[in-house]
């Protein structure tokens, strides 16, 4: 797969170099404080490893949407200060991104010193990839790495712009994200289980089209299943589903009848007469849910029928919730798929998004292979497209 024929940190001389990281700090944040930094953590293996080498490291990120102005509300000084708590030694942090302070403190770096500048969106010109604007930020540095998988499916300045300037190579996070994620889709330990959830089924047409060729079983759940349960004439009451999409569901069940594999839909439903935490509620079995009625949630004959394919899987890649999880009461089916997947032994990999989410709030985050720390990047990787993040940089 991608990274596997990429170079890595390990591939270069970093001593003495000035050398651009582009890691991904998007951290989420309230009232100025961060809520939780495993992306901060995550970066720390290729931090420590270049500064360890002597490399004079620069590191750069975006956070939040600052929409091209520097909006001190998205400063990455917050970052800085939580790195260096973590590195155990200052992080730098320069006040402009291209400007004469991140260049003199860039100058001014000795052999393992380590500085942050702000927030490349905070320049209009980041996410339109501007070849000037690239050059700028290419011409603090000597070498580039890119370690934020997250924005790696983004072509950006900062994520493939300044390739166009400098040596281009992998960073820990992304060789990691690849080399599982790659290796899960080309030598799968058998049998080989796709949980796909969330609301649309457009949303990952592309991603069950790929894991056609790979999966043994298929499991749908989430809103997008009732596009399927229509698609086959079911009932779905007031349930989200998207009419245009019904011929795509049932060309998607026909291929993969064609190809031997086995989609399982869900066979029961909680379901809801509002869309809220607190509406009343019932189970509505098979393909049936009435009028005035909408499906929240897998129900626990669908959990039965999920646990029992998952526990008998040896490689589990999972991307989207069973229902929806940001309800309490209607989130039942993604823990305990959650549950399922960490007690199941196989090769895991969680795709990002609500279902990283679950696992970690759930305390599981310890009993799967891996979860992704880049949902769209995950998503795109997960559908066999080209990263440009990645087929920007150099090869083997």
């Amino acid at each position: 797969m991608q990274a596997l024929n990429k170079k890595t940190i390990e591939d270069i001389k970093p001593e003495g170099k000035k050398i651009l990281v582009r890691c991904d700090f998007n951290v989420p944040m309230t009232n100025g404080k961060i809520d939780d930094d495993k992306r901060i953590v995550e970066s720390l293996p290729t931090i420590k490893y270049l500064a360890g080498k002597g490399a004079k490291v620069i590191l750069c990120s975006h956070l939040g949407r600052p929409k091209g102005e520097f909006n001190m509300k998205y400063s990455l000084g917050v970052v800085a200060e939580r790195l260096t708590e973590l590195l155990g030694k200052p992080v730098v942090m320069a006040k402009d991104v291209i400007g004469d302070d991140a260049k003199s403190k860039a100058d001014a770096l000795k052999d393992g010193d380590i500085m942050l500048i702000e927030n490349v969106r905070f320049h209009k010109e980041e996410e339109k990839n501007d070849p000037e604007f690239s050059k700028a930020l290419a011409s603090l540095a000597e070498i580039y790495v890119n370690d934020a998988f997250g924005t790696a499916h983004r072509a950006h300045s900062s994520t493939t712009g300044v390739s166009d300037y400098l040596p281009a190579v992998a960073g820990y996070l992304i060789n990691k994200e690849i080399s599982i994620m790659g290796g899960a889709l080309s030598e799968p330990k058998r049998p080989f289980v796709a949980i796909l959830g969330g609301a649309k089924v457009s949303d990952k047409i592309g991603v069950i089209t790929n894991l056609l060729d790979k999966v043994d079983t298929l499991l749908i759940g989430g809103a997008m299943a009732y596009t399927f349960i229509k698609s086959n004439g079911g009932s779905i009451g007031n349930s989200l589903c998207e009419n245009e999409k019904l011929d795509v569901a049932q060309e998607i069940e026909e291929k993969a009848k064609a190809k031997n594999i086995r989609l399982l839909l869900p066979i029961d439903h909680v379901v809801s007469d509002d869309f809220s935490n607190d509406a009343n509620s019932k189970v509505c079995f098979g393909a049936c849910i009435p009028d005035g009625w909408q499906g929240m949630d897998i129900g626990q004959e669908t959990v039965n029928l999920f646990s029992t394919v998952i526990k008998d899987a040896g490689t589990v890649v999972w991307n989207g919730p069973m229902g929806v999880f940001e309800f309490d009461n209607f989130a039942t089916g993604t823990k305990e798929v959650a549950r399922a997947i960490a007690e199941s032994g196989a090769v895991s990999i969680i795709g990002g998004g609500d279902s990283a989410a679950a696992v970690e709030k759930l305390g599981f985050a310890d009993r799967v292979t891996h979860i992704s720390t880049g949902g769209g990047a995950a998503l795109e990787f997960l559908e066999g497209l080209e990263l440009p993040g990645i087929a920007c940089l150099l090869d083997k």
